[in-house]
């Protein structure tokens, strides 16, 4: 059953020809000011890697990666769902200092996600990683980042703005931080999704903190892999679409574990086994960098600009076909 919603009298404001000029313009413009306002260089990066590396991301644990054999490498290969950990691995081998650090498109395949106004099958991000010294591994350097780019959005948007005025979204360029257990404790009776609608409606622009480990009521507010983020310095940059009256995640990032969080984390998760991976243990052995980084969508931060209401109108993806004839009943092409 489809899960798309057209508010109504919603139609597109823009030919399918203006669209994609748009869409080359916030791209163009977003990454480079996120490159000078985090000091990134831009490397080319996998579509997919060897499941034995332990490089692939498990998101929650229970997607399942698009596998497939290699006949010529006698081996099977799994396109990556993120590069959260690859990230940092290439950070350690192209040794970048700290204080600089690397962004990449990253395209995956979720072949499980549900179909929705904001959801596809296909992914397409901006991926980033910057490595820290020791000292700078802290919640200031978390909220300072955060900002940073929240301000290129807002810069980028002004960009678009002046190119086609007739747009009306506006970005709240002041962040308002919240851990979610204080989330929870405002709002207790509702689940994590509507507290994230709640908050954002309110104030536009937030970052929940501190995603993965269990709150008060003996649930997490959302799942997060134990081997990247640290759960206590991670969180979600939401921004607040007023076309679909709900909240968008534009960003999960945070500072990453080091080995005694991930020691801790792999516990807590009952991902113990992972230790015995090249990537694990390498960290666990503290070879590799501290990092921050994250992944920052590219098909939603059009989607919010351009006032979209379906994520299909700026990505090419597969649709069911309730998800087909509703948007076409709307006058919405999906691309």
């Amino acid at each position: 059953m489809s899960k798309t919603y057209i508010p109504v009298g919603y139609r597109p404001t823009m030919t399918l020809y203006d669209t994609q000029d748009a869409i080359a313009l916030i791209k163009r413009n977003f990454q480079e000011d996120l490159a000078r306002a985090l000091r990134l260089k831009r490397v080319t990066a996998p579509l997919f890697v060897v499941p034995e590396s332990g490089l692939n991301d498990n998101l929650n644990g229970i997607e399942r990666p698009v596998r497939f054999d290699i006949p010529a490498t006698g081996c099977d290969a799994e396109v990556v769902h993120s590069l959260a950990k690859w990230k940092r691995m290439a950070l350690y081998r192209y040794d970048f200092r700290p204080g600089k650090g690397l962004y990449t498109d990253m395209n995956a395949i979720r072949r499980d996600e549900e179909l929705d106004n904001l959801h596809s099958i296909y992914v397409d991000q901006w991926d980033w990683e910057k490595v820290l010294t020791a000292e700078a591994r802290n919640e200031e350097t978390l909220h300072l980042t955060v900002r940073a780019i929240v301000g290129c959005i807002c810069d980028t948007m002004d960009a678009v703005r002046a190119r086609y005025p007739h747009l009306s979204t506006e970005i709240n360029r002041q962040v308002t931080f919240i851990r979610t257990q204080e989330l929870e404790d405002r709002y207790p009776e509702i689940s994590p999704k509507e507290r994230e609608h709640a908050i954002t409606r309110e104030y536009g622009t937030v970052f929940i903190q501190g995603i993965g480990d269990k709150l008060k009521s003996g649930q997490p507010h959302d799942g997060r892999a134990p081997d990247y983020d640290d759960w206590a310095l991670n969180g979600d940059i939401l921004m607040y679409d007023a076309l679909l009256d709900c909240s968008m995640e534009l960003s999960s990032m945070g500072i990453r574990v080091n080995a005694e969080s991930m020691d801790a984390q792999l516990t807590k998760a009952g991902c113990d086994e992972r230790r015995a991976l090249p990537y694990h243990k390498m960290l666990l052995n503290g070879e590799l960098p501290l990092t921050i980084g994250g992944g920052i969508g590219q098909s939603r931060l059009c989607m919010l600009m351009l006032g979209k209401a379906h994520i299909g109108e700026v990505q090419s993806s597969t649709w069911d076909a309730e998800t087909i004839a509703t948007c076409e009943a709307a006058g919405i092409t999906l691309l």
